[in-house]
């Protein structure tokens, strides 16, 4: 849904948003977290390596299916703690019907570390 009071930005504020592929390489549950979450490891490849993020999927995805797939997330946001975790990365997803998130993954397997565009 498009909110009218959403600010349009230029095409260089979007550039300024560093979104890449990755894979994630870990996956474990993160029961300390406030609301349901998974720790995840992600591999951005070379240039950015594997970073850490947190993400509230635990009504589609089981954090033993994660591993192997591909994921998208914005790279350049400072890191944020939660609880005594650090998420380095923000995983991207859309909510269901339900509200509950479904993760933004590329339809082809690409290779990672590749940026949206």
């Amino acid at each position: 849904m498009y909110a009218e009071d959403t600010e349009t930005i230029s095409f260089d504020d979007f550039l300024k948003c560093d979104i890449r592929v990755g894979v994630i390489v870990e996956s474990e549950p993160f029961p300390e977290a406030r609301k349901p979450a998974v720790k995840l490891k992600i591999d951005f490849g070379e240039d950015i390596g594997v970073k850490k993020s947190s993400a509230q999927i635990t009504k589609h995805y089981e954090p033993g299916e994660l591993v192997g797939k591909q994921v998208m997330a914005v790279v350049n946001f400072p890191p944020r703690q939660i609880g005594k975790f650090m998420s380095e990365v923000l995983t991207l997803g859309v909510p269901d019907d339900a509200g509950e998130v479904v993760l933004i993954r590329p339809d082809k397997d690409v290779p990672i570390g590749g940026r949206l565009y």
